[in-house]
């Protein structure tokens, strides 16, 4: 199991809590222009402050370019570091803290996103826990800030409080339902938007969806949390309704198509990444409303992390072709199943 989805509580919507801020040092080239010397410069900062501020052994330092690709993947798809780091595969750094539920990026769109996951919906706590990593790293670090406009970022839509705070929800019949279009329309209103589950441009696979703050300038870091934290909880009431009502009014149909999708997750010898998350889906939800019995949710989430390609390569520890991947996914899923 991922080790940031370890948790003794466990919430049948909500996966995931992210806190994330961006931040730039002083008087330094953006890293989208910056060349390879001054992005190691900007690393070689942030590893001075890292070895001063922190124990030994409390963060791993990760280059990019000393990794696999498919590693490189495995880490974004465990939600560890962020997709548009990935491409920075030449400039890129990330320290992991040994929970695995801190990461500070280096040279992605920004010197440095300081990323907080916490498991189940714990805006408060993540974001007392990023704040109080941030200001530690400020203290050795000349960041850029600006009295009027606040942190100041490459892209103008992060400048202000550099804070994006995101919750990732499993939504699976308010999309069968048709409602989800209705509940994005009604988020935008609200300043918020909702997402893939690997944030901006990315796919809602699985029914897997994150809520975050579009704003980061005009609010506080207080205000946003609040907002999002009673969006969330309406959400999740709508969420819940709306499984109870297909529960009891369409039993059969909702039993058929989780058994449907157990049964294919079983028994299939070739399965695709987004089959099988369709699938995992559908199963997590008979779990979480106790038409099935001998798995658990937080289970399922952490076998869509598992079963995705990187993920599937690190298995295996080595390059694998999409053929050979959907061979060893199904029998990951066997096994599991079995």
């Amino acid at each position: 199991m991922v080790m940031w989805l370890n948790s003794n509580e466990y919430d049948d919507v909500v996966v995931s809590t992210r806190l994330r801020v961006a931040r730039n040092i002083d008087k330094a080239t953006f890293p989208i222009f910056a060349s390879e010397e001054e992005s190691k410069e900007i690393l070689d900062k942030v590893q001075n402050a890292m070895d001063s501020l922190f124990k030994e052994g409390d963060y791993t330092l990760f280059k990019l370019g000393e990794m696999e690709k498919r590693e490189r993947i495995r880490y974004m798809e465990d939600h560890l570091i962020s997709p548009g780091l990935v491409e920075k595969s030449t400039k890129g750094s990330f320290f992991l803290r040994n929970d695995e539920k801190v990461t500070i990026m280096v040279n992605e769109e920004d010197h440095i996103r300081l990323q907080v996951l916490l498991p189940g919906l714990d805006l408060i706590k993540g974001w007392e826990l990023c704040s109080q990593i941030d200001d530690i790293l400020e203290s050795k670090l000349d960041y850029s800030y600006h009295r009027e406009y606040g942190y100041l970022t490459s892209c103008p839509t992060n400048t202000g409080t550099g804070l994006r705070a995101s919750v990732m929800l499993h939504l699976p019949c308010v999309t069968a339902t048709g409602h989800i279009s209705s509940i994005i329309n009604a988020l935008k209103k609200a300043g918020l938007t909702i997402r893939g589950i690997y944030g901006e441009g990315s796919d809602a696979v699985g029914d897997l969806y994150q809520v975050s703050n579009q704003l980061t300038l005009g609010e506080t870091e207080d205000e946003v949390i609040e907002k999002l934290n009673r969006v969330v909880y309406q959400l999740i009431k709508r969420e819940k309704s709306t499984r109870a009502f297909l529960l009891e009014k369409r039993h059969v149909e909702f039993e058929d198509r989780v058994f449907r999708a157990k049964g294919l997750l079983s028994n299939a010898r070739v399965i695709s990444s987004q089959e099988s998350l369709k699938n995992l889906s559908i199963v997590k939800l008979g779990i979480d409303s106790g038409v099935i019995k001998e798995h658990k949710g937080d289970e399922l989430i952490d076998l869509m992390i598992s079963i995705r390609p990187g993920n599937v390569q690190s298995i295996e520890d080595k390059v694998m072709n999409k053929d050979e991947r959907d061979i060893k996914r199904a029998s990951v899923l066997r096994e599991y199943f079995k």
